[in-house]
């Protein structure tokens, strides 16, 4: 594969077993999943800001507002990326790459994996209150997409893995304070951070410490099953997010 290491993917694989076991959900912080070359590649040819547009949605539920740009991955969109990008989508469009969520998960080879994927950059003072994902989804693949020429460890960006005891019911609002910070991610070196979505899967960042100008930048893979929601916007021209895939 050209952008994706397979010596790291099969690594992962051969310690399946081990993720799906992870408490209090399945997660991996991933060093090296896409080729050095080809990592620096995608940072440098990523999406401009100005191609962008301002999320402020209101959540659901009690929880805060989460600040960003934001660019789904559409074919309008796909068409004005660079030959890197649409190449790097369609390794993770391919075969090998659907595979390896199967696995991972435990699901069959037969199980329907459905991808939709965005790109969120974030500026300073923004953050990702505590929550968990849509039913629908199966599970999401962050890469960081950030070097040390336009970020800082120390400015935050860290995915937190949070563990509620099984306490709180997934559509509900619980603060830092309720919640035990297990893990977290680490932006810079070619990282990514893969977990499985469950009713407890709370994840969070916290409030972003960069300088004006610099801007958190991830792209996430999120798999989707075939869910009556996702087959039901499937049929309306959308993707599994529920974006509009022509006109």
């Amino acid at each position: 594969m050209e952008y994706i290491d397979s010596a790291v993917m099969e690594a992962l694989l051969a310690n399946g077993e081990a993720f799906r076991q992870k408490r209090p959900y399945p997660y991996a912080s991933i060093q090296g999943f896409l080729r050095e070359d080809a990592f620096a590649t995608l940072c440098r040819e990523s999406p401009s800001p100005e191609d962008m547009q301002q999320e402020k949605r209101r959540r659901a539920h009690g929880q805060q507002t989460h600040e960003r740009l934001s660019l789904q991955v559409v074919p309008a969109v796909e068409d004005r990326l660079s030959s890197h990008w649409r190449n790097f989508l369609a390794e993770l469009r391919s075969p090998a790459y659907l595979d390896f969520w199967r696995q991972m998960l435990g699901l069959s080879r037969r199980s329907p994996v459905l991808l939709s994927m965005h790109w969120h950059y974030a500026p300073a003072g923004a953050s990702v209150s505590p929550h968990t994902d849509a039913r629908r989804k199966l599970g999401s693949h962050i890469f960081y997409l950030n070097t040390p020429a336009d970020w800082q460890e120390d400015w935050g960006g860290q995915t937190l893995v949070l563990d509620d005891g099984g306490r709180f019911p997934r559509h509900s609002a619980p603060g830092y304070e309720d919640l035990e910070l297990v893990a977290a991610s680490t932006v810079l070196g070619n990282r990514s951070f893969l977990f499985a979505q469950t009713d407890h899967s709370w994840h969070a960042v916290r409030e972003l410490r960069n300088p004006p100008g610099h801007l958190r930048k991830v792209f996430i893979v999120v798999a989707n099953r075939l869910s009556f929601q996702v087959l039901s916007r499937r049929l309306r021209g959308k993707d599994p997010d529920g974006f509009r895939l022509r006109g």
